[in-house]
């Protein structure tokens, strides 16, 4: 690190200087240089024209960079982040051993079929059984992988927002309590080892859903995203239960998600406001009979929510609702009333 770079983080320089570094024209080696723009890129005055300065940096001295193991982990991390990787680098990153198996896998779960492309092109990622493996399950099916593009990238605001949120389930019960509790700590550099190991051992039927609770817990949101559009029914029903918005929703938007799936969620007690309301949004599911019934008697349902949708139901569907003592008085009461009438209408 040079000096004037450490006057530049204290401060300690000139507005003049601040702004000649955010436009790269310090003499200094390109390294040094490239490693001040990305501080800068944090600068609230000058961190825009940093970052016009690196997208329109040198190529062969920004490979260079990008290429060498002994670049800070900043740099790298600046680059490797997904509004940041630049096709022209992605090549010699990915050949960089600063650049972690991990974090190769955690970039296949959720890359672009052009970035896809240039992964399946480096070396060091085909001779990586890890890494392939999640590139296949990306690319199996190229429906998953276009819807859960598009959404991703309407949806780029409220990811980046919670982007860094803890998987957490919501009203855990008490099996589900337990799981978590048992899940092992796990330190990074035997994530790999770990993940061989637990693929190696046979695994019996009931810890079959303490697996899924473990492998979401790990995930960051966008892959938790990636898993709510690509990964199993047992997944969904987890991440559907997860306290991110983002992801109860991306799951809504699986092309992958079932009708007795939503006909589940519609009756599960232990899901946020949020999905209840999706739900309701949703024409398609609200097509669904039995979304409807089973919403209107689910008490977390939004009142709001139960009141709209109880004039949809039947009249023997409306004779037990008027009974049901779990949802509010409101609903029984309407229910009660609308029997009645629509009995009585059906008399005539």
């Amino acid at each position: 690190m040079s000096q004037l770079f450490d006057l530049i983080k204290e401060n300690a320089v000139p507005a003049a200087v601040r702004r000649a570094a955010a436009k790269g024209t310090l003499s200094l080696p390109p390294e040094q240089m490239i490693e001040i723009l990305v501080y800068l890129t944090r600068d609230l005055v000058y961190g825009e024209e940093a970052t016009m300065t690196l997208a329109d940096w040198d190529r062969t001295s920004a490979i260079a960079v990008a290429s060498s193991n002994t670049t800070t982990p900043e740099v790298l991390n600046y680059f490797w982040a997904e509004g940041n990787l630049f096709p022209r680098l992605l090549p010699a990153l990915l050949e960089n051993t600063a650049i972690t198996e991990q974090q190769l896998i955690e970039r296949a779960g959720v890359a672009s079929r052009e970035v896809l492309d240039m992964m399946l092109a480096s070396p060091r990622v085909r001779n990586s059984p890890e890494v392939l493996k999640a590139m296949e399950a990306v690319a199996a099916d190229p429906e998953v992988e276009t819807a859960h593009l598009a959404w991703r990238q309407e949806h780029a605001a409220e990811i980046a927002a919670e982007e860094g949120k803890a998987f957490v389930l919501v009203d855990p019960d008490d099996e589900e309590k337990q799981a978590a509790l048992q899940v092992p700590a796990v330190p990074a550099t035997r994530e790999h080892e770990f993940a061989s190991d637990v693929r190696a051992m046979p695994m019996p039927p009931e810890q079959r859903k303490l697996s899924a609770l473990q492998k979401v817990s790990r995930m960051t949101v966008a892959e938790r995203i990636k898993t709510a559009f690509g990964g199993d029914k047992e997944e969904r029903s987890l991440l559907v239960r997860d306290t991110s918005k983002v992801v109860q929703n991306a799951v809504l938007a699986s092309p992958r998600l079932t009708d007795a799936e939503v006909e589940t969620f519609a009756n599960t007690k232990n899901l946020q406001e949020n999905v209840f309301r999706e739900l309701a949004r949703n024409r398609k599911f609200i097509r669904n009979y039995s979304v409807v019934r089973n919403l209107v008697n689910n008490p977390r349902c939004p009142l709001d929510l139960g009141l709209t949708l109880i004039k949809n139901l039947l009249v023997p569907d409306l004779y037990h609702l008027q009974f049901n003592k779990n949802v509010p008085d409101t609903i029984r009461k309407v229910a009660f009333k609308m029997y009645v009438e629509k009995k009585s209408a059906s008399k005539k």
